[in-house]
């Protein structure tokens, strides 16, 4: 249900709205001081405030431009007494939903108080849309809204059709496998198989042998012979996670694999040829690991013919939302539909540091959309070590906030019609022309939707 901070500083009209509102199912927070509202619109997050003009230390101007500040999609409505109306219409030009005089009647201020809210959730879903709508989705399951993750695609489309050797570097989570598949799918062996092999997850012997095979009797459990991930990739690809844990005995041999193009089983004494793309890829600079003896520099040159760097996603910060997105889409699929992220949540998922990276990100939304009842994930259905890294009552991130501007100097109604025919542009054009269609993902009869259509030129 909504939540209101109402503001007043005469306590018969608190007590009236509070009780009033109350009845009609919101959640309602009653501050008699205004100083006391301010720290809590800085704290806590509300979907619409009433708030009383004159007051003192602070009044409904002060308070209205804080939350334009710090909540800039929460309605705000202006209580004022019938000497003030020129200040409620300056107030409305700041950027208040509306006002209402005392005496109010109770019916006209809930009927506002509804169309604030519905007004509150149409912002809400645009910022929603527009993230939606910002993002490219290029390769799949890359998503680059980003200038470093722009630059990743175009080296993903200039080496896939070669057979370049590439090194991928990046931090766990990062997406390293994504770029690997993304090579392989656009390469001359999308046919084939694109296998991998996490070189940290294996012992020394099982490594070798799972990467060149084995004959039979060439150890105890061997029965029979098998071939290794080099000969079931011929003609593909071939990834090695994490190549910087793979020890200096085998890296001779891979090396040797590079640059012969053959392979000998473990306990064999045939080679066999094999045409095989190798990607590599690591969380750790193989510099260091050279200059400590652990990794051969003629290996990493070898493998470094073309380097792909995946920033983490906390220096890429306007993928965020994109990804958050593609997560949804992904996890919701047609069965249901996708839920919209408040300001806070956003600001939460936008401002965290994301150690964990894109892993870690998808791992928060699926934790949140298991606990999303109502069609909104909020800050309370994130995960906890991510919103106790956040203060509540944070500084607002203006990256979120969309863009009003171009409506000052505009009457409430003319901006509702401006955003109501953007979004019915857009539905539109998702339904292909089929207005329909667009009408039943409207909720709106056939007649209605051809009346608020523009006219045609």
């Amino acid at each position: 249900m909504a939540r209101i901070l109402l503001v007043d500083d005469e306590p018969s009209i608190l007590s009236v709205l509070s009780t009033l509102l109350k009845a009609e199912g919101y959640t309602v927070s009653p501050i008699n001081n205004p100083v006391k509202a301010a720290e809590l619109l800085a704290s806590d997050s509300f979907d619409l405030m009433i708030t009383d003009i004159r007051m003192s230390p602070i009044n409904g101007m002060d308070l209205l431009k804080m939350a334009q500040e710090q909540k800039p999609t929460m309605s705000v409505l202006i209580m004022t007494g019938f000497g003030s109306v020129d200040t409620a219409v300056e107030a409305l030009k700041i950027g208040a939903f509306d006002y209402v005089t005392k005496p109010f009647k109770v019916d006209e201020l809930l009927i506002t108080v509804q169309r604030a809210l519905e007004y509150h959730r149409t912002m809400e879903e645009n910022v929603d849309l527009k993230s939606q709508l910002g993002a490219k989705y290029k390769f799949e399951n890359i998503v680059a809204e980003s200038e470093p993750m722009r630059r990743v695609c175009e080296m993903i489309e200039r080496v896939a059709p070669t057979d370049t050797t590439v090194l991928i570097t990046g931090e766990s989570g990062t997406g390293k496998e994504l770029v690997a598949k993304a090579i392989h799918a656009y390469s001359r062996r999308k046919d084939k198989k694109f296998l991998a092999v996490n070189c940290a997850a294996l012992p020394e012997t099982l490594l070798e042998s799972e990467m060149f095979g084995y004959v039979k009797g060439a150890f105890t459990g061997a029965s029979a012979n098998k071939e290794g991930l080099f000969e079931a990739a011929n003609g593909g690809t071939l990834l090695l996670d994490e190549i910087g844990a793979m020890p200096l005995s085998l890296q001779a041999k891979f090396l040797r694999v590079l640059q012969e193009k053959e392979v000998r089983r473990v306990g064999g004494t045939e080679n066999v040829m094999v045409d095989v793309r190798v990607l590599a890829a690591t969380n750790v600079p193989l510099e260091d690991l050279i200059s400590k003896t652990q990794f051969r520099e003629d290996l990493y040159y070898r493998l470094s013919v073309i380097n792909i760097a995946i920033k983490p996603i906390r220096e890429r910060i306007e993928d965020i939302l994109p990804l958050v997105h593609h997560v949804l889409q992904r996890e919701c699929g047609d069965s249901k539909p996708i839920p919209i992220i408040t300001a806070e949540a956003r600001q939460i998922l936008e401002q965290y540091t994301w150690p964990g990276n894109v892993r870690e990100l998808e791992n928060a939304i699926k934790h949140a959309l298991t606990f999303c009842l109502d069609g909104k994930i909020t800050r309370d259905l994130l995960p906890s070590r991510i919103v106790s890294a956040y203060p509540q009552g944070g500084a607002s991130n203006t990256s979120t906030t969309p863009n009003l501007t171009q409506f000052r100097g505009k009457s409430l109604k003319a901006f509702l019609r401006d955003k109501e025919k953007e979004y019915l542009k857009y539905v539109l054009s998702e339904s292909s022309g089929d207005k329909e269609k667009a009408a039943k993902e409207l909720k709106i009869s056939l007649a209605t939707l051809y009346r608020k259509l523009p006219e045609p030129q």
